[in-house]
């Protein structure tokens, strides 16, 4: 069985969004976040901010882009958990460490804070009900 369709054969809430919602809003938050995250580390490539500021932003990426394999391809609840925390607490770390120095990247990152909150509790909604 493939990775969608093992997803699709879980138990999920009732207030879990239909999957086609998901490529709409992972496009438009992409493109956000490669506006802003780009400009992170573009700013930290002409040395205007350190490295340590930029380190959140790339960790989310890592963490971001391991999300699909490990939720998909692995097949696996709890690692997928483990990996949408560490992308959520990574992407509050960013937010905190661009705020001085770049509001509007700060503040770009709403719509995304907001989704992976959301995937966050769904995420573990969704791996408690098919222990």
């Amino acid at each position: 069985m493939n990775g969608y369709a093992w997803y699709a054969s879980l138990l999920k809430p009732s207030w879990a969004p239909p999957a086609w919602l998901f490529g709409p809003v992972w496009t438009g938050l992409y493109t956000v976040i490669a506006l802003s995250f780009g400009r992170v580390f573009f700013l930290t490539w002409k040395k205007v901010l350190l490295p340590k500021t930029a380190l959140p932003f790339a960790l989310n990426l890592i963490f971001n882009f391991a999300f699909t394999p490990i939720q998909f391809g692995l097949k696996s609840n709890i690692l997928a958990a483990v990996d949408i925390v560490l992308l959520l607490g990574t992407l509050i770390w960013a937010i905190i460490a661009i705020y001085p120095f770049q509001k509007w990247i700060a503040y770009a990152q709403i719509p995304y804070l907001l989704w992976v909150t959301f995937a966050t509790i769904l995420q573990f909604t969704i791996t408690g009900m098919n222990w």
